[in-house]
């Protein structure tokens, strides 16, 4: 993913490295050295980065081994780490770091030359493949990170971030559970979502969890490192399906937006969680897999990343309101609403786009003839 500051957009590059075992055993030693940090600066009530390094320095490089600059790093994490657990209001257990992952500065911490990263310490990963669009950008801060047999460097450039454009109308974004419609007053367009896809491997993964287990024991938490392995996976699976679909609907809906030139509008669905847990629990899980969230971060980022304006409006009424005249909608028939008062009638999904896409237009002062909308009598096309 991304972020994003005033003037510039921050990157995450992967660039693909080999995993040489030095690589792999000082990554172990820095998790090691990370838990140890984290639970020394929560037990000391450490809170700034002075205190930190007077009481952690010298033991992550006599104890731990770690380079000089690597340990500075790693306190550096911890104290970040530390920071997110204490502001976050429905905390439990400290935090405990369990992936193979290590915080690298540029320069002193790591640098590339001639095909290789070379590590502070005199370890050198042999680069295997990377994204050779930003390379005239800087490299900043880097993650080391080590999963699966595979090792890859992601490293953090700043780029100029697009000046945006004056758009002339809305690209309105509808979500729901089995595609996303997309458009405007004309144009309607839809995506179906890969929630079933993502649901099959989450129903292995739960399954295999269950045959493992008994009321008193998880035998698949504990003792069968080869089921945990690949209900892991099965999860991951999941996830990686979801992620993949979120990268290309954003990017496939952004690009429409900056071709016609128009904005992007999406809902605040920032509250979705609580109305979920009122619904039936296969329902819910979907929902709550297919992650809003997701699709929401990457419309934003492709939406900065093209300088494409983007207004988030708020959800309520879109589906039960008339996008034309405003009254309360009826139900017509599966999934289809009508308006008494005008007689527009139209699929729920086309009407929270149209209402979506009316807000977003009052949001930024785009002046469209909202007598636009079909007759009842023609389907949108």
């Amino acid at each position: 993913m991304a972020s994003s500051y005033e003037g510039a957009l921050t990157l995450s590059i992967a660039m693909r490295v080999s995993p040489e075992p030095g690589a792999v055993e000082l990554l172990k030693r820095y998790r090691l050295a990370l838990n140890y940090a984290i639970n020394r600066i929560l037990s000391l009530n450490l809170k700034t980065i002075r205190n930190v390094h007077r009481v952690l320095y010298r033991e992550l490089r006599e104890w731990f081994e770690l380079p000089s600059r690597i340990a500075l790093d790693c306190y550096r994490d911890a104290l970040a780490n530390a920071k997110a657990w204490r502001r976050n209001p429905y905390r439990g257990r400290r935090p405990r770091v369990k992936r193979l992952s290590m915080l690298l500065h540029p320069g002193s911490g790591y640098r590339i030359e001639e095909g290789y990263v070379e590590i502070i310490g005199g370890i050198r990963l042999k680069i295997i493949g990377w994204d050779r669009r930003y390379d005239q950008y800087e490299s900043g801060e880097a993650r080391l990170v080590y999963r699966g047999g595979e090792m890859v460097l992601w490293i953090s450039k700043r780029i100029p971030r697009p000046k945006q454009y004056k758009p002339r109308d809305v690209i309105a974004i509808d979500i729901n559970e089995k595609k996303i419609v997309y458009g405007d007053s004309e144009i309607n367009k839809d995506i179906d979502t890969a929630v079933n896809r993502a649901y099959k491997w989450k129903i292995l993964a739960e399954s295999l969890q269950k045959k493992y287990s008994s009321p008193r024991y998880p035998a698949w938490k504990r003792r069968r490192r080869g089921i945990l392995n690949r209900i892991r996976s099965y999860h991951r699976k999941a996830k990686n399906v979801l992620e993949d679909w979120a990268k290309r609907t954003s990017l496939k809906i952004v690009r429409l937006a900056v071709k016609l030139q128009y904005a992007l509008a999406r809902e605040d669905l920032t509250g979705l969680v609580e109305a979920l847990r009122k619904l039936p629990r296969d329902h819910m899980v979907k929902l709550i897999i297919m992650g809003y969230s997701r699709l929401g971060k990457w419309i934003d980022w492709q939406a900065m990343k093209h300088g494409a304006p983007l207004a988030i409006v708020d959800p309520r009424g879109t589906s039960s309101e008339c996008p034309q005249c405003g009254s309360k909608l009826e139900e017509s028939g599966y999934r289809r609403l009508r308006c008494p008062s005008c007689g527009f009638e139209a699929d729920r999904d086309v009407i929270g786009k149209l209402n979506i896409r009316k807000k977003a237009l009052k949001m930024l002062r785009i002046k469209i003839d909202f007598g636009e909308f079909w007759p009842p009598s023609l389907p949108p096309k």
